[in-house]
């Protein structure tokens, strides 16, 4: 299928979600929330209910946004590349209306083997139109590249050469994408084994959202004692598949009262990461 470049600079949307307690707590259900049955149920119990900020991604990246903005794209090459959240404004109420207009940026070649990058920009409001989140989503489609575009800029975060200052392992259960897909993203990769298969994944592999969510999880836990509406930024690359049943560490630096990187790694081989060039800034 030929690249629909004319795509490049408009805007789509509004696209509208309306969400309910019930779709916050399986979201959060979803990225592993109240795992053991006993901890983080702020994030999925009713009673003093909180938004796990991860929730905020959904309304750029769920089925129907990516069929709308569809410039062409082999659809089960599509991966989720990084993400940059930004929170203006934590939910005010735990139901309502979101409505949230997308930015095609930009597509940038990586050359005939590895594929192109493509840059959304969304910004959600209220339905009082206040602005809440604006977030940039890249997504790379490994069969894309090679049409002579351009280059995206380099965009990496530093690592600290030093031992973490916090540490959180976890296993990720193995229906874990299974839940979270329920919440708007239904590409088949996260469920269907033969279609996994057909694109090079020995097994359905995890929505990198659900990853992202995850590592969200520890980070406020480690960092702003438990208290999401603390958090004003995510930013994370996604930098390999991550598959149900595989045990993961989120090592987190403290950069300053205000700002931390993080990676997670594999328990297994803490060489092999899947989340990289991490960052959360808070208030």
């Amino acid at each position: 299928m030929k690249l629909k470049l004319d795509m490049q600079g408009q805007t789509f949307g509004p696209f509208i979600n309306e969400y309910t307690e019930r779709d916050l707590m399986l979201f959060a259900l979803g990225c592993g929330a109240g795992l053991n049955g006993k901890d983080e149920l702020q994030y999925v119990y009713e009673k003093d209910l909180k938004v796990l900020p991860i929730f905020y991604v959904v309304p750029i990246v769920d089925t129907n946004v990516t069929k709308t903005i569809d410039f062409g794209f082999e659809y089960g090459g599509s991966l989720h590349w990084s993400v940059d959240l930004k929170i203006h404004q934590p939910l005010k109420q735990k139901q309502g209306k979101l409505s949230t207009n997308v930015l095609l940026k930009g597509l940038y070649d990586r050359g005939l083997d590895r594929g192109l990058l493509a840059q959304h920009i969304g910004e959600t409001r209220d339905e009082s139109g206040e602005l809440l989140f604006t977030c940039e989503s890249w997504d790379c489609c490994i069969y894309d590249g090679g049409w002579g575009g351009p280059k995206a800029k380099a965009d990496i975060v530093d690592i600290p050469e030093r031992a973490p200052d916090f540490e959180v392992q976890e296993t990720v259960p193995l229906n874990q994408a299974v839940i979270y897909r329920l919440s708007g993203d239904y590409h088949p990769q996260h469920v269907d084994w033969e279609y996994a298969n057909k694109f090079g994944h020995p097994k359905p592999n995890l929505h990198g959202v659900s990853t992202a969510g995850v590592a969200c999880r520890h980070l406020i836990s480690s960092l702003l004692r438990g208290d999401p509406e603390r958090l004003t930024r995510f930013k994370v690359r996604f930098t390999k598949p991550l598959y149900p049943g595989a045990t993961l560490i989120t090592q987190i630096w403290k950069i300053d009262d205000k700002r931390a990187h993080f990676r997670v790694a594999d328990a297994e081989d803490p060489t092999k990461f899947y989340l990289n060039f991490g960052v959360v800034e808070w208030k």
